[in-house]
């Protein structure tokens, strides 16, 4: 049975548990921790990139991640967004896109293969500096 409807019932139906990773979207630059185990072993190994498109599908739901390696290779890696080997997703930046699917990024090379980084206007800035400022003044109250 494949779940297209995702709410915490179904979560719970398939023994998963809520995970609270950051709101991503196509041209976003993220870092994904996940877990490899070797042998007896166990550590966390971090991929970090561009992500250049998000299936989602209820349970089965997948990002896609592209970063170029050494020596201009580019390496990509597709993520059950609900996997237990994910251990966390740390957001980075936000790009400026306008696609759901950045697969035009697969054909350019050098400086055309990078994505913009969306940058704040005044008004979200001035927003933003608020929002930091009030923060620090709750911790002293408490």
């Amino acid at each position: 049975m494949r779940a297209k409807q995702l709410n915490k019932e179904t979560l719970l139906q398939y023994g998963l548990t809520e995970r609270n990773f950051p709101k991503f979207s196509p041209g976003d630059a993220i870092r994904v921790a996940q877990r490899i185990k070797e042998g007896d072993k166990e550590r966390i190994q971090y991929f970090e990139g561009d992500v250049i498109a998000v299936h989602n599908n209820g349970i089965g739901s997948t990002f896609t991640i592209r970063r170029i390696a050494s020596n201009g290779i580019a390496v990509e890696r597709i993520f059950p967004i609900h996997s237990p080997k994910i251990d966390g997703i740390e957001f980075l930046h936000h790009g400026d896109v306008r696609r759901a699917k950045l697969y035009y990024m697969r054909d350019r090379i050098g400086r055309g293969a990078r994505v913009k980084e969306l940058v704040l206007g005044h008004q979200a800035k001035r927003e933003a500096a608020a929002q930091a400022a009030a923060q620090p003044s709750a911790e002293k109250a408490e």
